[in-house]
């Protein structure tokens, strides 16, 4: 009787910069992507490295993407109504937050 055994690999990047290994066309790629983040002046530039085997298809990989972003969106959400809260908390109850508070 013959075993099938399924094979896969996918490797998953992002990076915010040039790596110490880069060449000099990634260098200055990257110093392109920050000066336009500069001339922007508001978010970051992020690139996605995805491999994987068997390849799946482009529209599957942005689907991917596109839910990692909305996670993140979430979290993001969660934690600043949480700073919210604390800012409350911290404004109307002060001594609950003091450094040195005495029990």
């Amino acid at each position: 009787m013959k075993v099938y055994k399924p094979e896969w690999q996918c490797t998953f990047s992002v990076n915010e910069g040039a790596e110490e290994s880069a060449n000099w066309k990634e260098r200055v790629a990257w110093r392109l992507r920050a000066l336009a983040d500069r001339l922007d002046g508001v978010g970051r530039t992020l690139k996605v490295h995805c491999n994987v085997t068997p390849q799946v298809s482009q529209e599957e990989v942005d689907t991917c993407l596109g839910k990692g972003f909305e996670v993140t969106q979430q979290l993001l959400t969660q934690l600043a109504h949480q700073q919210a809260c604390e800012d409350v908390m911290r404004n109307a109850k002060a001594d609950l937050f003091e450094e040195n508070h005495q029990h």
